[in-house]
């Protein structure tokens, strides 16, 4: 009967507030307390008992008492944070506290007149506790401010949320402002080398905790997308900052807390079936609160992480004020030892390959939800801090990380709702796939056998990857069009570097070429030829660097010929033009589909996601053009910047170039919103025009067919196609393994044109996928914080949200 009686107070306290017409004073403790005082109320309790009608309502008929109420609050988790919490009834009362704001702040961020209040100062502040004693300093200090720096101090209070380091329990209430919290991190790893004892109550305060600073950071969502440079998260820059003297201490316990985590328990499969495991919420909110926190503008932290690549550690330590002014980014970029390094790798990959382990096992471990947050986690550590990502690419381990990508990529390629999902994974493969050593791995052999709707096949790493991005393109769905050229773009990156396809992806790599260059789907959009440059660049790039080891390709080229001369013979005059795209409304298939009539070994239809769901909508992804730079690798390895269209350009490069550049005077006002697809006009991509201006001409095929680079494979053609054909009659061969076994040890040197030069393009950050990943990673916090649901039913502005 206790806790039904302490839920009727609270639930009479909140009536009070909202039917109140006269301002309720601050001095009124009897009252305020009522909010907090009870033993029994949880996060759930709050969330159902104070209604969102009634805080609106508040918001806008008692405004002096919601903020008072605010005021209050942070002033009691104030007290807290200066007395170290000695006792229980003051647990509870920052819980309560803590647990009302987390569910008033998002109805105060969706007020444009409100959004600013926790950024004044409340007269009379200096009457509360920490305040008076500072003296004017803190005084004018803004509500906000003595809010996030409290949490920032319960985060390491002993007997609370850390260890207490006290054999006996006279934890005076002096110390708690003069303890170093770097002996209070919450896990060994970074930094860090004792891992304190796993304390369930200590894991649960400080998830709530964890929670409702991620709700004070969360302003971002009631703003409307805006690419602008400096649209700095006030929150966010505040609590990543040199006043915050926690930062260090709460950026190494959320990293270490992550890296750390074993879902699978001591290593024992079925092991969480025999106890709760406390710690999983925790690592769940930090992996939040480290994407949210590292944001910043992308031109800074790369600075910062090239500053600490090419300084060594004493002259970074001199250097302190440099760099971002976001601490958490600083931190981050700084990493530099190898045990540490090596600590989060190897951290990050055991987690997303929770989901593989899955399959092995069924049910042999908990199975982590919050993989895409680990995925924008392993982004911004890649992009912030070259040490690491050279150091992910120095050996095999790099392909831990690939192979779960991969996984998640072919079991989302269907499901509408987790387009999110497959734009995350491929701009990390792109990030990769612009260093030489990512190309380089690839030619591991493929040895596990994780369970994918895709062909058996022995081969490498490399091969795994042609046919999983052979089954987005033909058997994913629409919206991922605008992921053609970026797909397309990795397989060229890597494509010099490939030892030896084998024959399934080497036929997968010709059906594209042969669905792409049909001429129904070339004239269709001003885009579409581009798919074909980056297909003759990848056989280029093989033939010219690695014939040696690609008798399956080479062989696959030779079956497929006549693909290659009906492109070099492409008609196009008027009347073939228009023959072609009738052809086109009569077949009605969208530019996802192939050409062949047969379905695809293992391809299943796009289906649509469960019924129910909720998703967030994205920003639209920019080109392919806007988002890489073109490097040409020289002859020692390393790689010079090209400038635009200059001579040393392939003819594939400068008619690509020449393409794109018809349409990047369009590129910033249109979207081009193909037949079949309005509602995917959000996502497709920035640098195409529109459509409805445009149509085929002769002139502008030739201005492109001119330039296919044909060459090499024309030549490779008209000197094996005869030696093919003669020793088949004079054998009498009809066993292709005799034929490759003649192409394997065959040569081509001397008779090829001279080798191009290697050009890879790499990631280059910019404005429209900060802006991109800004939406997204929000998206995806706001559909996981369902228990209680923080954002539900808010004016949210930074994306839309769906039901399905």
């Amino acid at each position: 009967m206790g806790n039904a009686d302490t839920k009727l107070h609270f639930r009479k306290a909140v009536i009070q507030l909202t039917t109140k017409t006269q301002p309720v004073e601050a001095s009124d403790d009897a009252f305020w307390d009522q909010f907090w005082a009870d033993t029994s109320t949880t996060v759930q309790d709050v969330f159902a008992l104070v209604p969102a009608a009634e805080i609106r309502a508040v918001r806008e008929e008692s405004p002096s008492n919601l903020a008072t109420l605010c005021y209050k609050a942070v002033e009691r988790l104030v007290q807290g944070a200066d007395s170290g919490c000695p006792s229980e009834k003051e647990r509870q009362t920052v819980l309560n506290c803590t647990r009302l704001l987390t569910r008033i702040l998002p109805y105060i961020f969706e007020d444009a007149d409100w959004r600013g209040f926790f950024w004044s100062t409340v007269p009379g502040a200096g009457r509360s506790g920490r305040l008076d004693e500072d003296g004017d300093e803190d005084e004018a200090r803004p509500l906000a401010e003595s809010l996030l720096l409290a949490i920032a101090d319960l985060l390491f209070c002993p007997d609370f949320t850390a260890q207490s380091h006290k054999k006996n329990n006279q934890d005076s209430a002096e110390d708690i402002r003069s303890i170093d919290s770097c002996e209070y991190i919450w896990e060994a790893g970074v930094g860090f080398a004792q891992s304190p004892p796993l304390n369930y109550v200590h894991d649960l305060n400080r998830t709530e905790l964890l929670k409702l600073l991620l709700t004070c950071l969360s302003e971002a969502m009631y703003l409307p997308p805006s690419s602008e440079k400096r649209n700095l998260n006030p929150w966010v820059s505040f609590f990543c900052s040199s006043e915050n003297r926690h930062a260090l201490p709460l950026f190494t316990s959320l990293l270490n807390v992550v890296c750390a985590y074993d879902p699978v328990g001591y290593g024992i499969p079925y092991n969480h079936l025999l106890f709760s495991d406390h710690r999983e919420q925790l690592v769940e909110q930090a992996v939040q609160i480290l994407i949210v926190t590292l944001e910043h503008e992308a031109g800074s932290a790369a600075s910062a992480a090239l500053q600490a690549l090419d300084t060594s550690a004493s002259a970074v330590e001199e250097q302190e004020p440099a760099g971002p002014d976001n601490l958490f980014v600083n931190y981050l970029s700084r990493i530099h030892r190898e045990e540490d390094l090596s600590f989060i790798l190897k951290g990050l990959a055991r987690l997303m390959n929770n989901p593989l382990v899955q399959t092995y096992l069924p049910h042999s471990s908990k199975r982590i939800q919050f993989h895409q947050e680990l995925l924008i986690l392993f982004w911004k550590f890649c992009d912030f801090n070259k040490k690491f990502l050279f150091f992910v690419l120095k050996s095999s381990d790099v392909l831990d990380v690939l192979v779960p990508i991969l996984f998640s990529l072919n079991d989302v390629r269907a499901d509408q709702s987790r387009v999110g999902l497959m734009h995350i994974g491929v701009f990390i493969l792109l990030l990769l796939s612009g260093e030489r050593n990512f190309g380089v791995r690839l030619n591991k052999p493929y040895a596990l056998r994780v369970p994918m709707d895709i062909p058996v096949f022995t081969g490498t790493h490399a091969d795994l990857l042609i046919l999983i991005f052979h089954k987005i393109i033909t058997g994913g769905h629409q919206r991922l069009q605008p992921l053609f050229d970026c797909l397309l773009t990795i397989i060229v990156n890597i494509s010099p570097y490939l030892k030896s396809l084998s024959m399934l992806a080497a036929n997968k790599l010709l059906h594209l070429l042969e669905a792409f260059s049909t001429p129904w789907f070339l004239f269709s959009s001003r885009q579409n030829h581009h798919l074909v440059f980056f297909l003759l660049e990848v056989f280029n790039n093989i033939i010219q660097y690695q014939f040696d080891g690609n008798c399956n390709l080479v062989y696959a080229i030779i079956r497929k010929r006549n693909v290659f001369h009906q492109l070099a013979n492409l008609t196009s005059d008027a009347a073939s033009i228009q023959k072609a795209l009738q052809r086109k409304k009569k077949s009605g298939i969208s530019r996802s589909n192939s050409t062949e009539t047969e379905t695809m070994e293992g391809s299943r239809p796009a289906g649509p996601a469960e019924p129910g769901m909720l998703k967030a909508s994205l920003a639209a992804t920019p080109g392919i053009d806007k988002i890489t730079e073109k490097s040409q690798v020289s002859l020692d390895g390393t790689m010079v910047t090209v400038p635009h269209l200059n001579s040393t350009q392939t003819p594939a490069d400068s008619s690509a170039e020449a393409a794109v550049s018809d349409t990047e005077s369009n590129s910033e006002r249109d979207h081009e919103v193909s037949l079949a697809e309005s509602e995917a006009a959000r996502s497709r991509l920035s640098s195409v025009s529109s459509s409805a201006a445009w149509s085929a001409s002769t002139d502008w095929v030739s201005s492109w067919k001119t330039k296919l680079p044909l060459q090499t494979i024309m030549r490779l053609l008209q000197v094996l196609v005869p030696q093919v054909e003669k020793i088949c009659i004079d054998k009498g061969l009809t066993d292709e393994s005799e034929i490759l076994k003649f192409l394997h040890h065959g040569t081509l040197v001397g008779l090829l044109p001279v080798p191009h030069p290697i050009l890879i393009r790499k990631y280059q950050a910019n404005a429209g996928t900060a802006m991109w990943f800004r939406t997204y990673m929000w998206g995806v916090i706001y559909l996981r914080n369902v228990d209680p649901p923080i954002w539900y039913d808010t004016d949210i502005r930074l994306f839309e949200i769906q039901r399905i």
